[in-house]
């Protein structure tokens, strides 16, 4: 009886131990790249959302908040000379000086 029980047990762990290597916690996701924004994409630009950054420097960080504040759906960093590009009514355009302060933010 003894070595029918510890037969019993024996069997069951292997059993729990087998099927255990057969679960899955769902699929792996690809981990977000350092930088990164998990915050919504927008659409239009609203420049007055974005109009508190004036005077702040130019990092990564204010830029990628005040697009997400402005509900654009990009934002450069636009250095004293560069050329303009086309319109695009879904960019918020933050213009430094040369020290890297934003001096106006506009749409565009």
């Amino acid at each position: 009886m003894w070595n029918s029980l510890r037969i019993a047990w024996l069997t069951g762990l292997v059993a729990v131990w087998l099927l255990g290597g057969c679960s899955q916690l769902g699929p792996a996701s690809a981990p977000v790249p350092i930088g990164a924004s998990t915050a919504p994409v927008g659409g239009t630009c609203n420049v007055q959302a974005a109009q508190w950054a004036v005077g702040k420097s130019g990092t990564a960080r204010v830029v990628e908040e005040a697009r997400v504040r402005s509900g654009a759906r990009m934002a450069r960093v636009v250095h004293p000379g560069t050329a303009a590009q086309a319109f695009d009514a879904q960019r918020l355009n933050l213009e430094v000086d040369g020290n890297g302060t934003i001096t106006a933010v506009r749409c565009g």
